[in-house]
């Protein structure tokens, strides 16, 4: 099992980051890092922070760890209840 990690850079990422769109001009789609860790750190560092890498789902039938992706972010809900006192 490798350690590396790779990264397929999606169409939103090449519009939302020029430092994206530029590495798949010179280098292609995908990009090899040594770990998911650097994966993320370029994507908040280098890649200009509007993007993300997002871990491909279990069941991608691709060649690849992760994408890089931007636009909204997934946000999670909390349920609320309502709390009630006892007997009263």
């Amino acid at each position: 099992m490798s350690d590396e990690y790779v990264v397929e850079v999606k169409s939103s990422a090449r519009r939302a980051s020029r430092t994206a769109g530029e590495w798949v001009h010179e280098h292609g789609r995908r990009r090899t890092f040594e770990s998911e860790a650097l994966a993320r750190e370029w994507a908040r560092t280098d890649a200009d922070g509007r993007v993300w890498v997002q871990n491909a789902a279990p069941h991608d039938a691709s060649s690849v760890d992760g994408y890089l992706v931007a636009g909204r972010r997934p946000t999670r809900t909390r349920a609320t209840s309502t709390q009630s006192t006892i007997g009263g």
